[in-house]
């Protein structure tokens, strides 16, 4: 890293340590004065030019002494070879720049690619149940196959068991931490964390003194959901951080589905209640996860289109080729553009899914499986 670099990092790091400047407004500075070092040597009339900053904020801007705590975090991200991700930068995850809530800089130790083709994240409760254990190591085996990156929280329970099935499979997979990379917690996982930066790797948003929080937690699972084409809940309760991803999924207009558990057990109501609300798509394992992000591999024999068509009743045939032309519809949507009853649709639909012709989608969604 050259003298230059280094210096343009210095300045970047010590904007994220002002108080009560997020990402945005982060941004909005270096649009409105050109780089973070200009951000520090600016009058505060221009800084009050910059919207929605404002006379606290700027007293905050003026105020803020935090050059030697940069200087000390750039030292630590040059002895422990850590790579810095600033929002700009073409490494940081493209899914997640796509997010309006995305960090203005990340810490990385790892080697897997961050904006790799096909991203999972694994999600699911903290206690997790012997069903549990052997769903996520049978799930994360069968994506081996196709090259998936894991991603997770390398929490206890579905997290760890996610990353260790993984890095068992040959899998690279993320940890996404709630604190800063000069600790692992929880400590048990110390271990694990160190394979991951060898086949994978660790990632966040805060500096290395930055202490675990529970607050953090949530902050950090919009992570997990923003780099990922998909979530998948493995188990949970009705309240807890799983479910929080995969709203924020939901959100970010990410893929979310669910592995569903019997009636009555604690840590499978979270995933039907997703699946009976529309929040998640059910899905039995990894294999229904290929299809339905159209992940499947090359050598499957394909399905012409002019001989299934032949195969579909009048009804069927009206909502194929609906979906050719829209990709995907919500099923009022169908009901109006079909001229069909919704009595109707809801059959047809049943019948063409049950066929392996359409997956539904989060939201009463549908679309066609690629053949």
């Amino acid at each position: 890293m050259s003298t230059v670099k280094e210096d343009a990092l210095l300045y970047n790091i010590a904007l994220t340590m002002i108080p009560n400047i997020g990402s945005g407004l982060a941004q909005n500075l270096i649009a409105y004065c050109g780089s973070a070092e200009a951000i520090f040597r600016a009058s505060k009339a221009k800084l009050l030019k910059v919207p929605l900053i404002g006379e606290e904020r700027a007293n905050d801007i003026l105020a803020a002494d935090v050059m030697e705590q940069a200087k000390a975090e750039l030292k630590f991200i040059l002895n422990y070879n850590i790579k810095p991700l600033l929002y700009s930068d073409p490494d940081y995850p493209r899914r997640l720049r796509e997010c309006n809530d995305m960090p203005f800089m990340l810490y990385y130790k790892g080697n897997a690619d961050l904006n790799a083709d096909k991203i999972v994240g694994i999600v699911g409760t903290r206690n997790i149940t012997d069903y549990g254990k052997e769903v996520t190591k049978k799930f994360v085996q069968e994506l081996a196959a196709q090259d998936v990156l894991v991603i997770s929280g390398l929490a206890y329970g579905v997290d760890i068991a996610a990353h260790n099935t993984a890095l068992e499979s040959n899998l690279k997979t993320i940890g996404v931490m709630a604190h800063g990379l000069n600790q692992v917690y929880p400590a048990q996982h110390k271990s694990t964390a160190k394979k991951m930066v060898e086949q994978g790797g660790l990632l966040t948003e805060y500096h290395s003194q930055v202490e675990m929080h529970p607050s953090f937690f949530p902050q950090r699972n919009r992570i997990v959901a923003g780099m990922c084409d998909a979530i998948v809940v493995i188990e949970s309760a009705v309240k807890g951080g799983a479910l929080i991803t995969a709203n924020i999924a939901n959100s970010y207009n990410r893929d979310v589905f669910a592995i569903p558990g019997r009636i009555g057990d604690k840590y499978s109501a979270g995933c039907n209640f997703l699946i009976k609300t529309y929040k998640a798509t059910m899905i039995e394992s990894a294999a229904n996860l290929l299809e339905a992000m159209n992940w499947e591999g090359t050598n499957k024999p394909k399905k012409k289109k002019a001989q299934l068509s032949l195969t579909l009743s009048p009804e069927e045939q009206k909502i194929y080729q609906l979906l050719t032309e829209h990709n995907e519809l919500e099923i009022d949507r169908l009901v109006t553009l079909s001229e069909m009853s919704g009595g109707e649709i809801a059959a047809t639909l049943l019948e063409m899914e049950m066929s392996g012709v359409i997956v539904s989608l989060p939201g009463k969604r549908y679309k066609l499986i690629k053949n």
